[in-house]
């Protein structure tokens, strides 16, 4: 594994000179402890008083002017976190802080460092995690050496809060933490400090926490960027965490109520996390029960300021805060979630008491969790070289595997060049910021049986010279199969989120997999390859494809800095011509993995940035969604100026709607914008222009059937349909502008999107397999319902047109084929009015504007489903209508499903009463055949 190449402090420590003096204060709360076994770091001399104290380290009372847990009134601010920061760095010996990131709006996200005086010193800090780093490559690591690092050092623990930036209390028991740490003289905290490296990150959405907003200033849920760290945010924290890669990693959360969950987590968790991970959280469990205090466990006669396990809260998906550092990283990685209706006392205080006894866990079994560790990536590396997938499991004790692991071998992955070559290279870029080591293969192989991405498999493969190899055999294995994976082969069928993710399949490139032991000629990539492949003629171009997100987000900036762009619309290159090589252009399009090739005299249509316009109008959520989806895609990645558009803009025909070339639509809640007749008629005459309408899911394509731009209509979903973030084929007409660059087959991404009839009107651009290509992974029922189906269609008016998804492309900014059909649409070609295609509304899309609207049930995420057996459905209905009236019911086979809107398109966590429901309906006994929230 690659070190990373970034200094090691970000910000240099600050001491504060002079003697200690050493007081006794008295604590509201005895500090939680646990029995040190003889495996423990002996503490350093301390005192058998708990409440011992060092004087010099300023209280956050002294500092805040009011207390953290017992007797707090409010929370702290930005401000106050990094205030208190400051002054316990300068007055502490065992602190040092630093900044890992900035936010959208600029703010810092410190961290702290606490340890003993001796482990803090940057040299020792320095040596404490390189050798844990050691621990993650059993290659050059002897199990000799990992036992004296298991004896001699410290464990790494990580102590983070406020990724949702409403859910508070985590932050404030974090610097409570923080101070106990920093200041504390009991045998007790010299036990953690002795033991344990511990690093506070207080929150992780400053912008969040600001406006008291579950996402980041562009919308963006932190706590599901994980993988693709889009954000600054998230990627800040995730280098940080490479540098300081740790054991256990707690991330505290706020829920609706009054209780607080801690693991034992719910099912399902995901089959590639290590049994060691498992095992410690689940013992972590019992520590934060004997700490927790307060009223214990929840029954059913005590319902609040009590805890609860095995709930609502899996591992399954590879973009939260315990999934990833378990899986990429080998820790105990834990969501932390306290009911956000209790006090900010009582919120503040359970959360600093399972942090306390978290690390009292950790400290009291450090050298466990330290052999463990090493055992996790030897583990991985003999399962690597073996081909051997992890079993699913579940941890729940009522639960049974539904769906195991597949018996198949997989020792490698190749990612083909063929096309795509910019997003291959990009995602080969993401897998070596997780320390995945990746080759470029630089001899043609031949691969005797392999599994073609998309459920086929051919014989006597030749990889060719420039394709990537990931092989299995390295200590990554598990964080490998985890993203790369074709299925993720969910065991149990509750979700909380998503139930695919493969990044092949998110960015449709030519991938195989083989359980052959092959090893080609190849050597390792140390940095991404693009830009100038070679000399052109004064008079001649470079040349490139723009056939990925990657090449698009280049042909975007390359026009925001003025360069002349020409794009052949048959093969889809874009020339730049000779003279406007800079190496600012060059740099540009190497950082990009853009590889540009000498060429002629550049021909083709020329490009021009576009000029767009963002609905902000009736329904559209400005703060989440596709709306800051779009804001960060298109304005700050793709650099273009987004004016906003609104209702009235488009109704009155102003200057801020007839002043764009293209206007996006995100999704939303309004079947028609607010757009009245007349606004109806201002956007189609402006289409016809030679305008662009882009519309996305929901809100974009319902708007548009209602101003009369499309025919396709909207079809009925089954009773018993279930699409849960799942990857489709679909057929791509590559003659259509917005294909350009696209393969005759590619892979989409469904949420339970609208299912939209093929148009009569206009193209289909893509369009599911009704024959026996069609194709699904994840977990899906009834998706049969799509064969035949559109998911984009390009339907002209005049000379301009309107192009529908029926998914979200901009999903998460992590959708890259996605990105990819998007910029296309944005750089559409013009060309003359279309003859069939007047201003006007022809009856097949009057008759589709006619049609009876869709009730919105999922918003811009989905419902929540509930399926039991049809028998039990009296039982859940009776339960159901405690919590809710508009649930709607339906029966199909032996199954019946409970459907309740979530208009507002919350996720479960968020949702003020999905998690208590079900609890609810496992304690009335009614067995859950799947939970879709």
């Amino acid at each position: 594994m690659a070190p990373s190449s970034r200094p090691f402090w970000t910000v240099p420590p600050r001491r504060l000179a002079g003697a200690a003096a050493i007081t006794l204060l008295l604590g509201t709360t005895p500090l939680l402890g646990g029995t040190a076994p003889a495996s423990a770091a002996p503490p350093s001399t301390c005192s058998s008083d708990p409440t011992a104290r060092l004087g010099t380290v300023p209280t956050p009372e002294a500092t805040l002017g009011f207390p953290l847990g017992v007797g707090q009134e409010r929370v702290v601010t930005n401000d106050e976190v990094r205030t208190y920061l400051g002054a316990v760095d300068r007055a502490s010996e065992r602190v040092v802080t630093g900044v890992l990131a900035s936010s959208v709006l600029g703010q810092p996200l410190p961290y702290a460092v606490v340890s003993n005086e001796r482990h803090v010193r940057p040299s020792a800090l320095r040596r404490i995690a390189d050798d844990v780093r050691d621990l993650r490559d059993p290659r050059r690591t002897s199990a000799r050496t990992a036992a004296r690092t298991a004896k001699d050092s410290p464990a790494i623990v990580w102590i983070t809060a406020n990724v949702h930036g409403g859910e508070k209390s985590g932050t404030d028991a974090a610097l409570k933490t923080l101070y106990e740490l920093a200041a504390g003289l009991s045998c007790e905290v010299a036990r953690r400090n002795d033991n344990l490296v511990t690093v506070i990150v207080p929150t992780q959405n400053p912008d969040g926490r600001d406006a008291t907003r579950r996402q980041n200033e562009f919308g963006f849920d932190l706590n599901r960027d994980w993988f693709s760290r889009t954000q600054q945010e998230t990627d800040g924290k995730l280098e940080l965490l490479r540098r300081y890669p740790p054991q256990v990693y707690v991330d505290a959360h706020e829920m609706g109520g009054r209780q607080y969950f801690f693991p034992p987590n719910a099912d399902p968790i995901h089959h590639e996390i290590a049994g060691e991970s498992v095992d410690w959280i689940n013992r972590i469990g019992e520590a934060n029960k004997a700490g927790f205090g307060y009223n214990g466990a929840c029954d059913d006669t005590v319902t609040t300021e009590c805890y609860f396990n095995y709930d609502t809260y899996d591992m399954f998906f590879m973009g939260y805060g315990d999934t990833v550092p378990t899986t990429g990283f080998g820790a105990a990685g834990m969501t932390y979630e306290k009911g956000s209706a209790s006090a900010v006392a009582d919120r503040v205080q359970q959360q600093f008491h399972t942090q306390w006894s978290t690390l009292g866990w950790a400290a009291a079994n450090k050298r466990e969790v330290l052999d463990g560790y090493f055992d996790i990536w030897t583990d991985a590396l003999a399962q690597g070289r073996a081909g051997t997938l992890e079993p699913n499991e579940v941890v729940q004790p009522t639960n049974e595997v539904q769906f195991p692991v597949p018996a198949v071998t997989i020792r490698s992955y190749f990612l083909l060049p063929d096309r795509q070559l910019a997003d291959v290279r990009r995602l080969v870029e993401r897998l070596r910021r997780m320390d995945v080591e990746v080759y470029e293969v630089q001899k043609p192989t031949r691969v005797p049986t392999a599994r073609v991405f998309g459920g086929r498999s051919a014989t006597n493969v030749t990889v060719p010279k420039g394709a990537y190899w990931i092989p299995m055999d390295q200590p990554q294995k598990h964080w490998i199969q985890a993203i790369m994976g074709e299925d993720p082969y969910v065991p149990f069928p509750y979700f909380y989120d998503v139930s695919s993710w493969s990044n092949p399949l998110l960015m449709g490139v030519s991938t195989i997999y083989t359980g052959d032991a092959v090893r080609p000629q190849a050597r390792l990539v140390k940095g991404i390859t693009g830009g100038r492949s070679g000399l052109a003629w004064p008079w001649g171009s470079y040349t490139y494809p723009l056939d990925s997100a990657a090449a698009a987000e280049l042909t975007f900036t390359l026009l925001g800095r003025g360069v002349p762009l020409v794009r052949d619309v048959d093969t889809g290159r874009v020339a730049i011509p000779a003279g406007s090589l800079s190496r600012t252009v060059d740099d540009l399009a190497r950082a990009a993995g853009v590889t540009l090739a000498p060429g002629g005299r550049p021909t083709g249509t020329p490009l021009a940035r576009p000029d767009v316009g963002l609905f902000q109008g009736t329904g559209i959520s400005t703060t989440s969604g596709s709306h800051g989806e779009a804001r960060y895609v298109l304005g700050k990645r793709w650099g273009l100026d987004l004016k906003p558009v609104t209702t009235a803009d488009i109704n009155d025909n102003t200057e801020a709607f007839t002043g764009r070339t293209v206007l996006l639509v995100p999704d939303g809640s309004s079947p028609t914008g607010g757009l009245t007749a007349a606004g109806q008629a201002n956007l189609r005459d402006w289409i016809a222009q030679g305008h662009t309408y882009v519309g996305l899911r929901n809100e974009g394509t319902r708007l548009a059937r209602a101003a009369g731009l499309t025919s396709s209509t909207e079809k009925t979903k089954p009773a018993d349909y279930l699409v849960i973030g799942s990857h489709l084929r679909v057929d791509v007409d590559t003659d259509n502008p917005v294909a350009l660059g696209r393969p005759a087959e590619d892979f989409e991404f469904n949420n339970s999107d609208p299912i939209l009839t093929p148009s009569s009107t206009g193209t289909n651009v893509l369009s599911y397999p009704s024959g026996d290509t069609f194709w699904a992974n994840g977990y899906t029922v009834g998706a049969d319902t799509l064969r035949g189906t559109a998911a984009v269609v390009d339907e002209p008016t005049g000379a301009g047109r309107a192009v529908l998804f029926a998914f979200n492309p901009l999903f998460r900014a992590y959708n890259e084929n996605g990105l990819h059909l998007v910029a296309n649409a944005l750089l559409y070609p013009p060309g003359a009015p279309d003859a069939r295609r007047t201003p006007g509304v022809d009856a097949a899309r009057a008759s589709a504007a006619a049609a009876p609207v869709a009730t919105d049930l999922g918003g811009g995420w989905r419902p929540i489903t509930i399926e039991v057996a049809a028998a039990d459905l009296p039982r859940a209905r009776a339960v159901v209508e405690r919590f809710t009236s508009d649930a709607r019911t339906a029966a199909k086979d032996t199954s019946a499903y409970v459907v309740i809107p979530n208009p507002q398109g919350l996720q479960a966590d968020e949702h003020p009463f999905t998690n208590d429901l079900v609890r609810a309906l496992r304690a009335a006994g009614v067995p859950l055949r799947s939970v879709v929230a």
